[in-house]
């Protein structure tokens, strides 16, 4: 669900002094969630942002000089903020340390974090990335760092190309798509974290089916709704879908018409349609014309739409 109104600012050191970029970069990041230590290994350092945000989603990109963010057992006892933060690197190299093991990041592998426990994330130079911040709601993991997300092939490479391009049209975009947008990438990483991106694995193909049947029941009344329409506006192959509703023992055919039929009969016991003709309710419902509509609705239901409505006590 959408929440508030969509907004873009960006924020650069550029304009300040050498001297004060630092303490604005702290103040910077202290606004985008609970104050961290940032620390700065140089006396030189620059750094912008460009913040897009709802009241359910936000994603910061940003470009920045060498920084280390470090958060502190007492801080992160003392701090709520329980939202998970998904880091994009797209240049430079990350160093995270938890838990006593640090991991290094390169352009391609993304993190998964919350500030629920102590950590120290060191930026390089000339280090450029996408963090989005997700409500805690939205994952459940039982750790606070799933670290290594491979976001170079399959549908790592979907969710990174997704979220690269819910940045490039940050202007274009309306709170509504911001939040759809987003919404996707969170299912995605869903899967990620289970393992589930094979497009054979059975966790992948019951999100897949899942997210087909929803999409089906969306859009039944679009005349032009097919497998390979709902493939695409998916983000998946036809071939994904067809398995993930095989699966299930139906075909992406099988299913429009299915959804269709239900809205048709819908319409034709409600009250409010008592008087549309069949042929109105033949549209609305996606089928190209009255005949069309009865002959599957006779093969599913064994009687005629007409016989439908005439019958008492339906």
């Amino acid at each position: 669900m959408t929440t508030g109104t969509y907004t873009v600012k960006s924020t650069t050191t550029d304009d300040l002094e050498p001297g004060a970029r630092t303490a604005f970069w702290s103040e910077l990041v202290a606004a985008c969630q609970p104050r961290l230590d940032c620390r700065y290994p140089g006396a030189a350092f620059d750094g912008t942002t460009i913040c897009q945000r709802t009241g359910s989603y936000r994603l910061v990109e940003y470009w920045s000089g060498e920084v280390g963010y470090v958060q502190t057992a007492a801080r992160a006892r003392r701090d709520a903020d329980e939202d998970y933060r998904f880091v994009l690197p797209l240049a430079g190299e990350r160093r995270m340390r938890q838990d006593g093991r640090q991991r290094r990041f390169a352009p391609g592998t993304a993190i998964l974090m919350t500030l629920t426990a102590p950590f120290e994330l060191v930026e390089g130079p000339a280090a450029h990335g996408l963090m989005l911040t997700i409500p805690a709601r939205e994952l459940d993991r039982p750790s606070p760092l799933a670290a290594g997300l491979d976001l170079t092939t399959g549908l790592g490479r979907v969710a990174r190309d997704m979220l690269t391009g819910l940045a490039g049209e940050r202007d274009h975009l309306t709170a509504a798509g911001f939040d759809a947008v987003c919404d996707r990438i969170v299912e995605l990483l869903r899967m990620l974290l289970a393992g589930d991106d094979r497009p054979d694995g059975p966790g992948h193909l019951a999100e897949v089916e899942a997210m087909v049947r929803r999409y089906a029941r969306a859009h039944a009344a679009d005349p032009d709704l097919t497998g390979a329409a709902m493939a695409q506006a998916l983000g998946w192959s036809l071939r994904q879908v067809q398995l993930a509703l095989q699966r299930a023992g139906t075909t992406p055919r099988e299913l429009i018409r299915e959804e269709r039929l239900r809205l048709a009969r819908e319409r034709l016991l409600s009250p409010a349609h008592r008087h549309l003709p069949i042929t109105d309710v033949a549209h609305a419902a996606g089928f190209s014309s009255a005949s069309a509509l009865s002959a599957a609705f006779r093969q599913r239901y064994g009687m005629s739409p007409r016989d439908l409505r005439a019958t008492p006590g339906r």
